[in-house]
């Protein structure tokens, strides 16, 4: 129930605060993770990020505002943050299909999107596979990009940086690097995270060689990490948007552990007989701050 009582908090803030300032840093302090988990969780919970929902919100009261007040359109759009009356009034218009002065019209419809309220859905139909695992420190190398953060951005943005590393070469040069086959799977890491941007590698374990020519290296510190598996599919990818989304709306809520700012990975094996498995693993320690089981 604790999880409860935080994200209720959470919201508590959110609703006295959406004329004013809201403290993203402050929010993830109640929810007690860090700023850029605090905005994932939120967002694979809610299915909408955390800034949309405060959008939405906002816009919701400035509509009740019009309709219910002699109020001028200039001092609501400050009141709920906008710098000027022409961006309250783009906004305004893109949620309910009128302008701000139409929203005293008699007849009018406007949309109103109501304050969240969680509560802990009790379901036992699909198991979630993990275990804990320790790993030593080790080293990666690849090709990397910056993937934006917000919103559905990393859904596309990764797969097409993944499609982009194929058609190139990137990806044949990095198995022939690692010395794996023509078809050798590989894996990616989701590193150095910035709060609205984090770096996405497409690589694989540094050969005893060394450093391939060409690409970037990565040192992954020795860590706890409880690791998700997608289970057996014939598609490398199917399940991992879904699994991602199961862990922070399912897994992290109701565990003992919580997530810190560290490498996670996306790891692609192939189990032979045209048959795929994927992990996630996402650096944790448990919530009394000790790292271990």
């Amino acid at each position: 129930m604790d999880w409860l009582n935080r994200m209720s908090s959470v919201m508590d803030y959110i609703e006295t605060h959406l004329s004013d300032t809201i403290d993203y840093d402050q929010l993830a302090r109640i929810a007690c993770c860090s700023t850029y988990h605090f905005q994932r969780m939120f967002s694979f919970i809610t299915n909408v990020p955390l800034s949309e929902y405060i959008r939405r919100r906002r816009l919701t009261l400035a509509a009740f505002d019009l309709q219910n007040g002699n109020v001028k359109v200039i001092d609501v759009a400050l009141k709920y943050g906008y710098e000027s009356p022409e961006a309250f009034s783009r906004a305004f218009k893109k949620m309910h299909g009128v302008m701000p002065i139409s929203a005293r019209d008699k007849g009018v419809s406007l949309k109103a999107y109501p304050r969240l309220s969680f509560h802990i859905s009790i379901r036992g139909d699909v198991e979630m596979n993990y275990k804990l695992e320790e790993k030593q420190a080790f080293e990666m190398f690849g090709v990397a990009t910056e993937i934006n953060a917000g919103g559905e951005h990393p859904c596309v943005e990764i797969p097409a940086f993944w499609s982009k590393c194929i058609s190139d070469g990137s990806v044949d040069r990095i198995r022939t690097a690692a010395g794996l086959g023509e078809n050798g799977q590989i894996h990616a890491v989701l590193y150095n995270n910035q709060g609205g941007v984090f770096s996405y590698l497409i690589g694989y374990f540094m050969p005893p060689s060394g450093l391939p020519e060409g690409f970037e290296q990565l040192s992954i510190p020795p860590q706890t990490y409880a690791v998700f598996s997608t289970g057996l599919y014939p598609d490398g990818h199917s399940g991992i948007q879904e699994l991602w989304r199961r862990i922070w709306a399912e897994w992290f809520p109701t565990c003992n552990y919580e997530a810190i700012n560290g490498p996670e990975f996306e790891m692609t094996y192939d189990r032979g007989n045209g048959m795929y498995e994927m992990e996630i693993w996402i650096p944790v320690v448990k919530k009394d701050g000790n790292v271990g089981y």
